[in-house]
């Protein structure tokens, strides 16, 4: 069976941006590899193929449904601007690498943008306030939008095991607790880990180079709260209330 690695140094799939590509590497499962899984409750089974289904698709620019939901995004964020095109140097305000934002999707696919779109509509305010870097002490060299949300998503899908079978992560088996209740709960999940990875970069008082740091940061807070007791909806987790409409 080939696996794909990413290296440590990595969080995810935008490998221009981060300086590193992902590399795979074919491997034989060994008996040192198995991890726990959990039981899935039958509800909670059919939203994690739900959720799986949207993780499967590609983003592709060539489907119409694509197309739309990617045109919604820029009205959305930058409602006082016409765009000119589905290619074109305005994509680079967002913070996409170039001019064709399509070629960014590798890593996270369409259920990033879905993300994205997702967030700007529940969560205007804390959206705007990313997108155009209104909050905090700035550094000069900032972490591009839209490109880090791509990474947001595929950190999210590794963190919670989201293409395995069953959860092997008493995190991801939580998550899936969470998901039974919301069908969105995925998607609220990414607005507050957007919100907090934000967070600890201002925290960390964090420039360009730094991205990686203040993702595993991140990644151990969201881990770290998923786990408290007596949570029982995503909207009780600390960061959630970083959160504005």
């Amino acid at each position: 069976m080939c696996f794909c690695f990413i290296s440590a140094e990595v969080v995810a799939g935008s490998a221009a941006w981060l300086g590193r590509g992902l590399s795979c590497v074919c491997a034989q499962r060994r008996e040192s590899d198995a991890r726990p899984s959990f039981d899935l409750t039958p509800a909670q089974e059919e939203c994690l193929q739900r959720l799986q289904s949207r993780i499967d698709i590609a983003y592709d620019s060539s489907v119409p449904e694509h197309q739309e939901a990617l045109k919604a995004l820029w009205n959305v964020a930058f409602p006082e601007e016409e765009l000119r095109g589905l290619i074109s140097e305005q994509w680079k305000e967002m913070g996409w690498q170039g001019k064709d934002p399509s070629t960014d999707f590798r890593g996270g696919g369409f259920i990033s943008l879905e993300n994205l779109l997702f967030f700007a509509r529940n969560f205007p305010r804390s959206f705007q306030d990313l997108l155009r870097k209104q909050e905090g002490d700035r550094s000069l060299w900032e972490y591009p939008f839209a490109v880090a949300g791509v990474n947001i998503t595929f950190m999210l899908i590794q963190m919670l095991d989201l293409e395995a079978v069953k959860p092997r992560t008493l995190v991801g088996a939580t998550f899936l607790k969470f998901l039974s209740e919301n069908d969105s709960a995925f998607d609220l999940l990414y607005c507050i880990t957007f919100k907090l990875m934000d967070h600890e970069w201002l925290a960390m008082h964090a420039s360009y180079m730094d991205f990686n740091t203040v993702m595993k940061a991140t990644r151990r807070q969201l881990e770290k709260e998923l786990l408290i007791e007596d949570i029982s909806r995503l909207e009780e987790l600390p960061s959630y209330g970083l959160l504005n409409r």
